[in-house]
């Protein structure tokens, strides 16, 4: 990606062959969008709850007809391997189709007021109405099914919606805009305003958006939610993760080693919030562990992501891979031995294992965006507990053991959002709370948590209801 005035021109991160280009919203149209938007939020919010279930099962339908080729199209423009953007289309198409059930599904509630002396003859009760305008900040690593868990949830509930695409993967949803449009979305309820930091900055901070909802960085969380507060907006935070895998001595080791080279090295490039970032293994397992996964590494196909047979592809810049590639500098000059990968080739880099991480050393501690996997030892699992809670972050974690005891006692003792047992971290069930605490910003993103989040709740009170 590079901008040139006002438009953003779309690489394939592997070739740099030029994909398309798009115009960058320019503080006047984005002042108007917004503007506009809240034209789009009032016929929104008119639309009754069937009506916006049938647009949301035609925004799915659409995107499924198209599916092969907006797999191919992210794929390009991403990096990740073709399967893995076809599996990303299929989720956003689940994604409208649960949300356009959830629309029919806004409940209020009635509360008995003879709980409370002197108003025994009242009736309360709880509407949710439409929040207002929703911005949705997209990322560049999974930007479809993100895309869709903001945005079909802002249309659900009756809302309009901004979405900000990735500056670096646009295309994507540039031509989902265009079918939205045609699935016949009221005019201004849905928008994109591509562009940089400027575009999020601006929307954090403008009056017209009544909720921001970003999935990105932690840095990039703190600063959102500083411009939000400006304007006491609602602001839903979905930030980064050091994701632990928690090996105990009776796990199955092929199959843990397996949910790293799956849920880390392979999946996303590694550029997952929610991967295998930080390996804990305890020492009576550790050398056939670390067997097991550079046995599996060495069978991950790198190259063209447009190729079904490749496993991992470029990273989203040649720049992403240089930071990674740092990142695994530092790990080794704080004592880690790199035991396979680690070789860059522009936005390409093989993926990497290293082996006898000291956990103290800053590296470890540090979210490694792409396709990394750090092990270090342990000695009881009370002491895996302890260093996976050291970490800022608090997102996922996973535990590999055969004694179900053990694994729920670990479960909750850490302190993230989410515990896989017996599998990898980089999972993400769309009907599932989703998010983390700590540093990964508290809130949790899913077809009924989201929904929630953007109405807000009226209540009416009718005095002497009951005579």
């Amino acid at each position: 990606m590079s901008a040139s005035g006002s438009v953003i021109s779309v690489h394939n991160p592997g070739t740099g062959e030029l994909l398309g280009e798009v115009e960058s919203t320019s503080p006047e149209r984005l002042a108007e969008a917004i503007a506009s938007a809240q034209l789009g939020q009032a016929a929104m919010a008119a639309t009754p709850a069937h009506e916006r279930a049938a647009l949301l099962g035609r925004i799915a339908d659409s995107i499924e007809r198209e599916q092969s080729e907006l797999a191919r199209l992210l794929a390009a423009e991403n990096g990740k391997p073709l399967p893995q953007t076809r599996a990303e289309v299929e989720a956003a198409i689940r994604i409208f189709r649960g949300f356009a059930a959830e629309a029919t599904r806004i409940f209020g509630r009635q509360t008995p007021l003879d709980a409370v002396p002197g108003l025994e003859r009242h009736l309360a009760v709880t509407v949710r109405e439409p929040i207002g305008v929703v911005a949705a900040l997209v990322p560049f690593n999974y930007p479809v099914e993100l895309y869709a868990h903001k945005a079909a949830a802002a249309l659900a509930a009756g809302n309009a919606v901004l979405v900000q695409p990735p500056a670096r993967c646009p295309l994507a949803l540039v031509r989902i805009a265009e079918l939205v449009e045609a699935a016949g979305v009221p005019r201004h309820a849905h928008q994109l305003v591509p562009g940089g930091v400027q575009v999020s900055q601006a929307l954090a901070e403008s009056p017209g958006i009544a909720a921001i909802s970003l999935t990105g960085s932690t840095e990039a969380g703190r600063e959102i939610a500083r411009r939000g507060a400006g304007t006491l907006k609602k602001v839903l935070l979905e930030l980064g993760g050091n994701d632990a895998l928690i090996v105990c001595a009776d796990a199955d080791v092929e199959a843990a080693a397996r949910a790293v080279v799956l849920g880390r090295l392979a999946r996303g490039n590694g550029q997952i919030c929610c991967a295998v970032k930080r390996v804990y293994v305890q020492d009576p397992v550790h050398d056939d562990f670390v067997s097991a996964l550079l046995a599996q590494t060495a069978k991950l196909a790198v190259g063209d992501q447009l190729l079904e047979s490749t496993d991992v592809g470029p990273l989203i810049a040649e720049s992403a891979a240089e930071r990674v590639e740092a990142a695994v500098g530092r790990l080794v000059a704080d004592g880690a031995r790199l035991a396979a990968g680690g070789t860059r080739r522009g936005a390409f880099l093989d993926p990497a294992v290293l082996v006898d991480v000291p956990a103290q050393s800053p590296a470890f501690a540090e979210e490694i965006f792409g396709p990394v996997a750090p092990v270090a030892r342990f000695a009881e699992p009370a002491d895996a507990v302890r260093m996976a809670n050291e970490s800022p972050y608090g997102l996922q974690a996973a535990v590999f053991t055969r004694d179900i005891s053990r694994a729920f006692t670990i479960a909750r003792q850490l302190d993230v959002g989410g515990v896989v047992v017996n599998g990898s971290t980089a999972l993400r069930a769309e009907n599932l709370p989703f998010g983390g605490t700590k540093d990964t910003g508290g809130h949790r993103e899913g077809l009924h948590d989201t929904l929630s989040e953007l109405t807000r709740q009226k209540t009416i009170v009718v005095m002497e209801a009951f005579g």
